[in-house]
């Protein structure tokens, strides 16, 4: 009974502690629009840009499509930047993500262009 006791305890702890990282305005979200923004101006986004778009993607994209959008970067032997329109799209192949790779582009435009606030 004692054990019963300690594990109903331990899930509704768990649970409190998952509602509370994974709310709308929780940790995850905020740790995760951190990082989206660095990655951004770590890739020459200018700060402004970088923060707009960070926000539109943590709001449109799951954990999981945020991290598919890393098969962006760089392999190796390929350059920082992709250099022609054949390694760019080679790279968003990569992605496999659609929508993904179309929130990355509909950010990029919009906040580019001043639109990009909610």
């Amino acid at each position: 009974m004692k054990k019963l006791l300690v594990l109903i305890i331990l899930v509704a702890a768990l649970a409190g502690g998952a509602w509370f990282l994974l709310r709308d305005d929780g940790l995850v979200e905020q740790v995760t629009e951190e990082r989206i923004e660095a990655a951004l101006i770590e890739k020459g986004a200018p700060p402004q840009l970088a923060g707009c778009m960070a926000g539109r993607m943590v709001d449109r994209l799951s954990l999981l499509q945020l991290k598919k959008l890393e098969r962006l970067r760089a392999q190796e032997g390929e350059s920082g930047i992709p250099i022609s329109p054949g390694d760019l799209l080679a790279r968003i192949r990569r992605v496999d993500d659609p929508e993904a790779v179309e929130q990355l582009a509909s950010a990029a435009a919009l906040c580019s262009l001043g639109l990009g606030g909610d």
